[in-house]
């Protein structure tokens, strides 16, 4: 909505139609609270948009929009009431959509419930009305709501929470039940696409109401493909994580099946909200979602994206799963609408992150990626992983070595510190278990173990691994000084998205003096 602001300050009519498309009901409510007249209000409303594209380059900040229309709203109606008044309309039963084919018992029903909400919403305050109106059935953002009302999400949520209390004590139990189905952050008929498990079972302790899809997936590790789904590309997935986490390949295939047959029947919810952090693991899955769809026709179901890189109090954000349920309850209905910028974004990482040519997304990487703001980091970090051009180390092996020369040595230890040091990668345990198995064997190991043989996988115990130890070899020391190559000795054969990287001399390398990949086949 910024840019069509910005857009519309340039002259642009095209993009002014889309703000008052966005606005008008929001508009009309908190002017039909000032006039309780429902013409009168769309008079105003009207007017306002008139006066607000007159003036709209006198806005110096597109960000300020929403306040600065309210203020004109408002200033509208203070005109209007000084005029002669007429007969008032109200408002919910102007704006109310045609009936559908109802029996006469149906209609009579469903009027003498609305007959009650209405009336009970009318007692309400006025800013509980207009949030009522503006979130329940307008279908606003909180966060929208709050601009446009001038105050924070926070006080907002707590109108709301006051005005379904009071609601609640108003209507009779039955109809409370059917009303307060949809009068609820999301309602009864929304699906909610978390990235973890322990998310998802605070989701459904009452945080929001719906159902809950763990998406269960490691996008961040091993071959991924343009289409997950294809059975061949499917199949060459789920070896590779039996391979290295230990991920039955049945197991794999199942689920994938399972959670993508949920997806695709996605047009039985009123809204699908994803929510999902700032770091790589997210950002993969955000995105391949995204993509998924960009190439379906969404038709009357609303997308929304909740999507978060801190939160107050935490020092060091890792994810979700941090917070409490009560810190939880806070997120709810602070999602935002998701749009075409937002899948197209998406679509675009998504395939680049997937190609065989790693330039293409460090080169989507140069664009404007703010409409998913945490991807260009993330995505960023994916590409420090590639095996660097000062000794053949990814981010993650460099810093492992490095702590190790520094004394040290648990593989807990080591997993929670490389992963709050690099905590924008959301690397996961199977995952690091595998990159120190990788520094551990071959012909040229840079570490060794000291009371321990094997590295945990899947669904293995872990107790066996408390008192194990890990110490350089002469090569490590050698490789992490910068005085030999672990590639050019030990080769590689390890996937980097959809980059597969095998042999001794590598096309693609990581430099860390630029920050960017460097393609060596014009030194050849």
């Amino acid at each position: 909505m910024l840019q069509y602001i910005e857009e519309a300050k340039q002259g642009d009519r095209q993009a002014f139609e889309q703000i008052v498309r966005h606005f008008t009901p929001m508009a009309n409510a908190v002017a039909f609270e000032k006039l309780r007249d429902y013409q009168l209000a769309e008079d105003a409303v009207q007017e306002a948009f008139t006066e607000a594209f007159l003036h709209l380059n006198k806005l110096r900040a597109v960000e300020a929009f929403p306040g600065w229309f309210k203020a004109i709203v408002v200033r509208q109606c203070y005109r209007i009431l000084r005029r002669k008044q007429h007969p008032a309309l109200p408002y919910d039963e102007a704006a109310q959509a045609t009936e559908s084919s109802f029996s006469i018992a149906d209609i009579i029903e469903k009027k003498e419930t609305q007959r009650l909400v209405h009336e009970s919403i009318a007692a309400l305050t006025s800013n509980m009305r207009i949030a009522v109106q503006l979130y329940y059935f307008q279908g606003y953002s909180l966060q929208e709501i709050a601009d446009f009302l001038g105050t924070s999400v926070s006080v907002l949520k707590k109108r709301l929470f006051d005005a379904r209390r009071k609601l609640k004590g108003a209507l009779p139990v039955a109809d409370v039940l059917s009303v307060f189905n949809h009068l609820y952050e999301g309602g009864k008929d929304v699906l909610h696409i978390v990235n973890g498990d322990v998310v998802g079972e605070k989701l459904r302790q009452g945080i929001v109401k719906g159902d809950v899809l763990v998406w269960r997936e490691v996008y961040s590790h091993g071959p991924v493909f343009l289409d997950p789904a294809d059975g061949d590309n499917r199949a060459v997935r789920a070896q590779y994580l039996e391979q290295t986490m230990g991920v039955p390949q049945r197991e794999f295939i199942e689920n994938s099946e399972r959670q993508e047959k949920i997806l695709a029947d996605f047009h039985k919810y009123e809204e699908v909200v994803l929510w999902f952090e700032h770091d790589l693991f997210d950002q993969t899955m955000l995105s391949y979602l995204l993509h998924w769809f960009s190439k379906q026709k969404i038709l009357t179901t609303k997308l929304s994206l909740l999507c978060i890189g801190e939160y107050p109090g935490i020092k060091l954000f890792r994810g979700l799963g941090q917070l409490s349920i009560e810190q939880m309850e806070t997120l709810s209905g602070t999602w935002k609408l998701i749009g075409a910028k937002e899948l197209e974004a998406g679509q675009a990482l998504w395939e680049a992150y997937v190609s065989p040519n790693p330039e293409l997304l460090q080169q989507r990487l140069t664009t404007d990626t703010s409409a998913l703001p945490f991807a260009h980091d993330a995505f960023q970090a994916h590409l420090s992983r590639f095996p660097s051009t000062t000794n053949g180390l990814g981010i993650v092996e460099q810093l492992t070595l490095e702590m190790i020369y520094e004394g040290i040595k648990s593989p807990y230890e080591l997993f929670k510190n490389v992963g709050d040091k690099l905590h924008i990668l959301g690397m996961g345990d199977l995952q690091y278990w595998h990159i120190l198995r990788k520094l551990v064997q071959g012909p040229y190991p840079l570490l060794q173990t000291h009371g321990c043989n094997e590295f945990p996988v899947y669904n293995d115990s872990v107790m066996q691994f408390k008192d194990c130890e890990l110490v350089l070899t002469e090569l490590g020391k050698s490789v992490i000084t910068g005085n030999e190559d672990w590639v050019q000795k030990n080769g590689s054969d390890e996937w980097f998205g959809g980059v597969h990287l095998q042999g001794l001399t590598l096309r693609w390398r990581w430099n860390p003096l630029v920050g960017a990949l460097q393609d060596r086949s014009a030194e050849a």
